[in-house]
């Protein structure tokens, strides 16, 4: 569960990604009343089974829920919890139609998997490595792959990437940045290969490869970038 909104005096609309049928809205009667059925079972990030009833709204209704996963872990601390947010809305703002797509699902519970015991890697929650790779994992699922091993415009490879091209879809050389019609954003040294180590290498990884602020700085900007041109939006929670 990626989101849950209250609605009326003590019901939730709850923002779901499904394995069989990707995103999903759904609506919890009576999950506020202390006397809920569902108890604690339907918070933030938690993985859970479902039984839905689908009427004649938009809304589907929850039935029955089992508690695959809590995750309270990473609810209960502040700054897993926030990670876990910028995770949550890129999955919702990327992945928005009802059709299924395993690898989304795998790939965002694996997220979540890895945030109970995630360390405070950054001094901001959006420059926390495992968050970059995951979005940057999401946006390559959706087509969108940052292309950061050579010249997005030229084709040039091995010569120094200083710039990154939203329309292009990648990094640029000096000279394309240079004649570029379109603006591009500078990187540093640090960025073009830390994208590509966050791209290449698995979540688990992540926190590990040690990257400079600037390559995280950098590998934000490009995800950012790339949200607001080929999504047309940009995250609430990134900017919090």
């Amino acid at each position: 569960m990626l989101r849950s909104i209250r609605f009326g005096e003590a019901d939730r609309v709850l923002h779901l990604y499904t394995r069989a049928h990707g995103r999903v809205g759904a609506v919890a009667k009576g999950v506020r009343k202390t006397s809920s059925r569902f108890g604690g079972r339907l918070e933030p990030l938690s993985h859970v089974e479902l039984v839905l009833h689908r009427g004649r709204g938009e809304l589907e209704t929850v039935t029955a829920a089992q508690l695959v996963r809590s995750h309270h872990h990473a609810r209960e601390d502040y700054y897993r919890f926030s990670v876990g947010t910028i995770g949550s809305e890129a999955m919702l703002r990327l992945f928005s139609e009802q059709e299924a797509n395993e690898r989304a699902f795998s790939a965002v519970t694996r997220f979540l998997d890895l945030l109970d015991e995630a360390p405070h890697a950054a001094d901001r929650p959006a420059l926390d490595p495992l968050v970059l790779s995951f979005q940057l994992k999401l946006l390559w699922l959706s087509g969108y792959l940052p292309h950061v091993s050579g010249c997005a415009e030229c084709g040039t490879a091995g010569g120094p990437l200083v710039g990154y091209s939203p329309r292009a879809g990648g990094a640029v050389c000096g000279r394309c940045a240079a004649g570029a019609e379109t603006e591009t954003l500078a990187l540093s040294a640090d960025g073009p290969a830390g994208i590509e180590a966050l791209l290449a290498r698995p979540l688990a990884e992540a926190a590990r490869l040690g990257l400079s602020e600037r390559a995280r700085r950098d590998a934000l900007r490009v995800v950012t970038a790339s949200y607001e041109y080929h999504g047309g939006f940009r995250l609430r929670t990134l900017s919090a």
